[in-house]
């Protein structure tokens, strides 16, 4: 039975099934450019929760299967549009007489992202393939500028990349994230709300981190979002305390948000030529 009618007729089945065998279930189960299974395989990755995407993400990078790198590419490119991008998919292969890009990612503010979905970044990349994935979008016309790159790796662990893009030519035109930091950033809550979206999309664009402004500007427009509607005028806090509509229910942070939080502050701020930070103690 095809993916679509198998979900259609038993979503709660095909929740069981690991991405693996979703991915054998659509068309043929042959992932490939311009193919029933490609077709299929997008259309149920648009209508499944970002809770099972992350899932999915989780599962190709965990236990890595034939087509997995391509199954991640398709993946991350719907985070892309539940983020409010309009989203092109780029090739699974390179062909000659084709621009070898994963995504080309466009956003309600006219700003366009060529996107690179790599699952890990063991492997050294050429950032002057991209650089040039996006010159010869741009010479043809089907991206405008503004536009830079963003580099999704799918591990967490991006020193290599990360020192190879501040070294090179191509550092303020690129960017880099993790495929779990895009996932946490696709799930804030009213990403519908165009303030919100538009300050969360900013994150992913090559600008000055001298000036925080825009980063405090975006915390507290994020964080004081109103509640979804219906949600009710009373809130149970952590210790069972009562909130009335008019405050705000506190929770805990977990402490591995907060030290990536924490990370990303210091590099934005910290001059890499200039003197390093001491870590003496945890924050509090």
């Amino acid at each position: 039975m095809p993916l679509m009618s198998l979900w259609s007729s038993n979503p709660e089945a095909v929740a069981e099934l690991t991405i693996e065998q979703i991915v054998s279930a659509a068309g043929d189960g042959n992932l490939k450019d311009r193919s029933v299974c490609a077709a299929e395989l997008r259309e149920y990755f648009s209508r499944v929760s970002g809770a099972m995407l992350g899932t999915y993400v989780k599962q190709c990078l965990s236990g890595p299967f034939s087509n997995s790198g391509l199954v991640l590419q398709d993946l991350i490119n719907e985070v892309g549009r539940r983020l409010g991008y309009s989203v092109i998919n780029g090739l699974y292969r390179g062909r000659r007489d084709a621009i070898g890009f994963d995504g080309i990612w466009v956003a309600p503010e006219g700003h366009y992202l060529v996107v690179e979905v790599k699952t890990t970044d063991v492997y050294r990349i050429s950032l002057d393939t991209i650089a040039a994935y996006r010159r010869d979008l741009l010479n043809r016309a089907r991206i405008l500028a503004p536009s830079s790159i963003l580099i999704v790796v799918g591990r967490g662990d991006t020193g290599e990349l990360e020192a190879q893009v501040r070294g090179s030519r191509h550092s303020w035109d690129v960017r880099l994230i993790s495929a779990e930091a895009l996932l946490d950033l696709a799930g804030i809550e009213r990403i519908a709300d165009p303030d919100v979206g538009q300050k969360i999309r900013s994150l992913l664009v090559p600008w000055d981190y001298i000036k925080l402004d825009e980063i405090v500007d975006m915390m507290f427009t994020t964080v004081d979002a109103d509640p979804p509607s219906g949600q009710s005028s009373e809130h149970r806090n952590s210790n069972g305390g009562h909130v009335q509509a008019n405050e705000k229910p506190w929770r805990l942070t977990r402490s591995v948000v907060l030290q990536r939080h924490r990370t990303r502050v210091i590099s934005a701020v910290v001059d890499p030529d200039g003197p390093g930070l001491v870590d003496r103690r945890s924050a509090v």
